[in-house]
């Protein structure tokens, strides 16, 4: 009975859900009220609430679902949390789509890119994601530091001696958070944008691929790997001629 009261209840929620967004890809968020929603669901108001607490909540589902931070705190013993996290997408890219509708996700996208009130909800969420993710990053820079140790991005010791302060840590953790979630957003938009263009899912998802492999690879090894600007002196070149300082052919 348990498993029969279960499938009926999900069965509510998607009815609830489809009804949902066929309203606001039809006429968009803010003109379909929650009334409407319900009536043409065959629910009652206090039903719909009782499975989305807001209607919001309707339209922002998968929107910040990734636990980024639970994959860092939960990765195997001996892996690092850009490891972690990039066989986390590098597996959501290579993995089956079955029943995955790439018209129905290219509607849901414009309808939240299309309300004001979605887009700052949907900001919102990832925004407490990131910042999840930073603390759990924050969390491990400390067990690091408590051992005596330190570790670059890439989970490797730092044998330089360099100490590491409490202040700096959070920053870095802060920061490391903010670079992951950014490249991870903008890997959706590049896939959502490829299927709106027409792309095929296939094709999408390879690219998807591909991406992922190229962003952490970024990430682990850095835009300039070989420059360590916290110890180059800072020079004001406010008040002289800009000059390009990268290497240039002889011209002799």
């Amino acid at each position: 009975m348990a498993g029969l009261r279960e499938r009926k209840k999900e069965q509510t929620r998607q009815r609830i859900a489809a009804v949902a967004w066929r309203l606001f890809a039809e006429r968009g968020f803010e003109a379909v009220t929650v009334n409407e929603i319900a009536e043409a669901a065959e629910v009652a108001k206090a039903t719909l609430f009782a499975y989305f607490p807001t209607k919001e909540s309707l339209a922002l589902q998968g929107v910040g679902d990734d636990d980024l931070a639970g994959i860092v705190s939960r990765r195997p013993a001996g892996q690092s949390p850009l490891a972690a996290l990039r066989a986390h997408f590098r597996a959501l890219a290579a993995g089956p789509m079955a029943g995955f509708d790439p018209e129905v996700l290219v509607s849901r996208i414009r309808v939240i890119f299309d309300s004001p009130t979605l887009s700052a909800a949907a900001n919102a969420l990832l925004y407490e994601q990131r910042q999840q993710l930073a603390e759990a990053l924050k969390a491990e820079a400390e067990a690091i530091r408590d051992e005596g140790g330190q570790r670059d991005s890439g989970g490797r010791r730092d044998s330089s001696g360099r100490g590491d302060s409490g202040g700096r840590g959070e920053m870095a953790a802060v920061l490391m958070a903010a670079q992951i979630s950014a490249s991870l957003v903008t890997l959706q938009e590049a896939f959502f944008r490829r299927l709106a263009d027409g792309a095929s899912l296939d094709d999408a998802r390879q690219q998807l691929a591909e991406d992922v492999e190229l962003a952490f690879s970024l990430l682990a090894d850095g835009l300039e790997p070989h420059t360590d600007h916290s110890t180059t002196p800072h020079t004001d070149h406010s008040s002289t001629p800009h000059t390009d300082h990268r290497a240039r052919p002889s011209r002799d």
